[in-house]
């Protein structure tokens, strides 16, 4: 070494530029080495340097990457990785107080005494160094160089207010992990840097957080050796970590080294603690601002005098202790355990007995435990690598291709990846090794491109647990208050600066349910910022959009496609209900009342169309009296009335009135009063919605399925359910009104006295089963008895030509009665159709029906006339009294008798027995009948229409004769009742 080489130590505190001065230096001379604490470091160093000289001149050697050009003039490397006797120009080490820990001391130690440059050597670090440096190094000048900035304590502090550019220190991965977790929710999210990170994990976490997509870091001590971020606040989750071997407390020069980080350049920078740390204290906190600690005493030394005879006398050479007071023997390293490990198994030993065999050996001990496991289970590795080194002369090609094939996977979670991380460094460095495998170039390139693609995957794995994209970018451009620009796709999803933030359901703003806490407030504010001109434009094409693309649910809600814009609520009018539009306050008034403005239209437009005939009966001005009060009464109930209710009223009414009511399509029939154009499917469905709005029901009932004549008669369900939707219960199930008075039609043919069976037009009508049948005429007030015979085949019975042409001869005789009712449904309910109201049941004299009907309670059948007992029964042919046996059928068909058939037999009861109560009180008269003085009186059931009672009995009368009612004219059966009276 010449003798004028200049030897200096460059001390002072954090953010004073020393490294930064050693580069400006190196790169002065022709050749020259800079060792560097870490190796995130020294590719932070390597990457400057190759911006300013160029790839082909740079060389970084670390223990996991070695990139060194043919012409390389300037090498970075980490200081365990500085090769010796490169004889260049300049010599510089980083952190030269780092000869204190009790882990690498040794290492910086034997720099400091060792290693020299030609021309210029430089120790960089704190000002506790001097003295054993001067006292070691000879001829050494010093250089104070005084902090750039200020450095102020702030005290304790909640994480959630922290201020940004903020770096919190933790040291223990869970504490690292659990802090940026509570950062991404609250703060939009976090970088993480840790040591055991990949340069290229690191490089791209600290790019997160350097290019503002993230205001905070989370990190361990790591960021305290020489890191150069932008950082103004660090805050000290801890105050105390653990050693390798024991938890302690940080010395006041730790916590002053990790602490400068905060502040680069001329800015000023604090620090503080914060979660469960505790205070710092007064004298702690003035010494770190002014920089002034207990100067270093002892420096860790390890013998660099090897000798390689045998193992015992490596490991003598290793425990050797130092002859210098300032220096102490280094507490024992990994790479000594696993040496004294290996010492111990017989195979190791009996291939270690030369020196080439020791050396390589002590080699092999020397590769770091990446993997952070037992020292049992790294020896056990470490011995597989001596055994194929020693035996083989290079570990075997498809022996290393298994192991990084094993590890070359990027699935899994962040503590996976940073496993196989682990131990693909192991082979990296293994493979940076000289001669240690057979294609160096390869398997260096194959182990760089696996690291790599681990780091990218754990980048992405961090970014996605630690950092919330969407949060972290509004709260920038809200900061920086930048216009936020927001998109709404067709699907209603909300993008704010391409971050789905939620989803726009009419006018209202649902937020993302992943966003918890301050995150959800932040997402709501910009969110809505950002869609306030959305709102108007949104608002704009609903008003103009046509009555086709709105509707209304069965629970009043209205609908815009499928997008819910408001509901209903009850009006002072039935038929006028309110709207409540749902539109978000942030939306402002005038979207709000453009979005009501278009519902009413909406909902005005569909009563109208729906409920035209009961609108046009409203405003028909021509209806007085008691006309006038019965239109009203069925607006009120909405098209449907149950006779019942009304019967008074109805018989009140005259027949003009009648006929003025029949013009707007009432029908009075004579279990229920209705219009048949309101039981079509969609006024019946717009009835239930305003009828329950009107109710103040909390659930409305539903519509029946469309089509259907019956549906089940569910228990509990109320009757005005029924009513409302054009249906009325009896028995098991509830029959449709304009069914129900066909059915009544038909029944007032049958003897209800003597029994009938169903015929095959009422189970037709009704769509039943003989059994539902049966059942729903004993809800209607009717007896079924159900008996069994043999069945008759129609090919079996003979009829008598004489009994066709008496029967054909009585069809025509009732050619002029009433027909029975098979027109459709709506047609019926048209004026002069069958089956409408003018059939019997309203006709003069006959609508009322007689006596006899007004006897029998609400919801009864009117019987007819009893047919005559004496007529004789129709006796079937009996079949051929020779057993015969039909072709195909087996031979003991005709032993199994004869085949029976099931049949009811309906006869009036008289009293149902779910009968309504008497609403007079019982003082002469039962619902929907007329007075008691009216009707026979007497036991036995009602005979037929006029009958007489049985052995003839008077009947008496305490009122005058009725008066005779007037023919309606526009009766269809007007002359023939008219015919009946003269003949009469």
């Amino acid at each position: 070494m010449a003798g004028h080489a200049r030897v200096a130590a460059i001390l002072g505190p954090t953010n004073t530029g020393k490294t930064h001065y050693a580069i400006e230096r190196m790169l002065g001379y022709r050749t020259g080495m800079i060792g560097l604490p870490l190796r995130l470091l020294a590719r932070e160093v390597y990457d400057k340097i190759v911006d300013v000289r160029g790839p082909s001149v740079v060389a970084l050697v670390t223990g996991e990457e070695r990139i060194v050009p043919p012409r390389a003039q300037y090498w970075v490397c980490t200081v365990e990785a500085m090769p010796e006797g490169m004889g260049c120009d300049f010599v510089g080490i980083d952190e030269i107080q780092l000869c204190a820990d009790p882990e690498r001391g040794h290492v910086f130690t034997d720099r400091l005494l060792r290693m020299r440059g030609l021309h210029e050597t430089l120790f960089m670090g704190s000002d506790t160094m001097r003295g054993p440096i001067s006292e070691l190094v000879e001829g050494v000048k010093f250089v104070r160089r005084e902090r750039m900035s200020q450095l102020s304590y702030t005290g304790s502090k909640k994480i959630s207010r922290l201020q940004p550019r903020t770096a919190i220190v933790g040291f223990s991965v869970e504490n690292v992990y659990a802090i940026a977790e509570l950062l991404r929710r609250q703060k939009g999210g976090a970088a993480v840097v840790m040591g055991a990170l990949s340069p290229r994990t690191r490089n791209a976490q600290v790019d997160l957080y350097q290019n503002g997509e993230v205001d905070y870091l989370v990190a361990t001590d790591a960021i305290g050796m020489g890191l150069n971020l932008d950082i103004n606040h660090v805050a000290f989750s801890s105050l105390t970590k653990f050693d390798g071997r024991r938890m302690r407390p940080l010395m006041p020069n730790e916590l002053a080294q990790i602490a400068g980080r905060a502040g680069r350049g001329m800015a000023n920078g604090t620090f503080g603690v914060t979660g469960e740390a505790g205070p710092i204290s007064d004298e702690v906190a003035e010494a770190i601002t002014n920089h002034r600690f207990t100067p270093l005493r002892k420096l860790n030394w390890r013998n660099p005098e090897l000798r390689f005879g045998s193992i015992d006398a490596l490991i003598a050479s290793l425990e050797a202790s130092p002859n210098d007071e300032l220096l102490i023997k280094a507490r024992e390293a990994d790479d000594l355990q696993a040496l004294k490990a290996l010492s111990a198994v017989a195979e190791v030993q009996a291939r270690a007995t030369d020196p080439k065999s020791v050396q390589l050996l002590w080699d092999v001990c020397r590769i770091p435990d990446f993997r952070g496991i037992s020292h049992a289970e790294h020896a056990g590795l470490l011995e597989v690598i001596y055994g194929h080194l020693n035996q083989r002369g290079a570990i075997p090609d498809d022996f290393l291709g298994r192991q990084v094939n094993r590890i070359d996977r990027t699935d899994g979670d962040i503590d996976t990846l940073s496993k196989r991380l682990a131990y693909i460094r192991t082979w990296t460095y293994v493979a940076q090794r000289n001669a240690w495998v057979h294609d160096e170039s390869h398997w260096r390139g194959l182990t760089r491109a696996v690291e790599d693609r681990l780091s990218d995957a754990l980048h992405e794995r961090l970014t996605q647990r630690f950092v919330d994209r969407r949060t972290s970018v509004l709260l920038r451009r809200l900061k920086q208050k930048e216009a936020l620009l927001a998109e709404v796709n067709d699907k209603g999803e909300v993008t704010v600066e391409g971050e789905f933030v939620g989803r726009l359901e009419g006018f209202r703003f649902r937020q993302d349910k992943d966003a918890t806490g301050q995150e959800a407030k932040t997402l709501k504010t910009a969110s809505l910022q950002a869609l306030a001109p959305h709102f108007h434009l949104r608002a704009d094409r609903f008003y103009n959009a046509p009555d086709t693309e709105m509707d209304y649910t069965e629970q009043g809600g209205l609908m815009w496609g499928e997008q819910a814009v408001g509901k209903l609520a009850a009006g002072d009018d039935p038929l006028k209900p309110r709207i409540v539009a749902f539109v978000d306050e942030e939306a402002g008034p005038d979207v709000a009342q453009k979005v009501q403005r278009r519902l009413q239209h909406f909902i005005d437009r569909k009563i109208a169309a729906l409920f035209e005939p009961l609108v046009n009966l409203q405003k028909d001005d021509t209806l007085n009296g008691l006309a006038r009060g019965f239109a009203f009464r069925m607006v009120e109930s909405m098209g449907i009335l149950p006779r019942a209710e009304v019967a008074d009223d109805v018989k009140a009414l005259d027949q003009d009135a009648r006929g003025m009511l029949r013009k707007h399509g009432i029908r009075f029939g004579q279990f229920t009063v209705f219009m048949p154009l309101l039981l079509k499917p969609a006024p019946t469905r717009l009835r239930l919605v305003l009828w329950s709005l009107a109710k103040n029901l909390d659930v409305f009932p539903e519509a029946p399925p469309p089509g259907l004549v019956t549906v089940p008669n569910t228990p509990g369900t109320p009757a005005e359910h029924h009513t409302v939707s054009g249906y009325r219960a009896a028995g098991d199930r509830a029959i449709r009104i304009d069914m129900l008075e066909r059915l009544a039609d038909l029944l007032r043919a049958q003897d209800s006295r003597g029994g009938f069976e169903a015929n095959p037009d009422m189970l037709s009508i009704t769509g039943l089963t003989l059994e539902q049948f049966a059942d729903l005429m004993g809800g209607l007030g009717y007896k079924a008895e159900k008996s069994e015979r043999e069945k008759v085949r129609a090919v079996d019975a003979v009829v008598p030509e004489a009994d066709m042409a008496t029967a054909t001869e009585q069809d025509a005789a009732t050619d002029g009665a009433v027909p029975v009712e098979d027109t459709p449904v709506m047609d019926a309910g048209q004026e002069g159709a069958p089956g409408a109201d003018a059939a019997p049941a309203d006709a003069p004299d006959a609508a009322d029906v007689s006596d006899v009907a007004a006897a029998m309670p609400e919801g009864t059948v009117a019987p007819v006339a009893d047919a005559p007992t004496d007529a004789p029964a129709e006796t079937p042919v009996p079949a051929n009294s020779e057993t015969e046996i039909d072709p195909g059928a087996a031979p003991d068909a005709a032993l199994a008798g004869p085949e029976t058939e099931v049949f009811y037999t309906f006869t009036w009861r008289g009293n149902r027995p779910d009968r309504q109560p008497r609403r007079d009180g019982g003082k002469g008269r039962r619902d929907g009948g007329k007075p008691q003085g009216d009707r026979p009186r007497g036991k036995g059931k009602p005979k037929g229409k006029g009958q007489p009672r049985d052995g003839g009995a008077k009947s008496f009368q305490a009122r005058p004769p009725k008066k005779e009612k007037q023919i309606d004219p526009d009766n269809p059966f007007a002359a023939a009742l008219m015919g009946l009276r003269n003949k009469d």
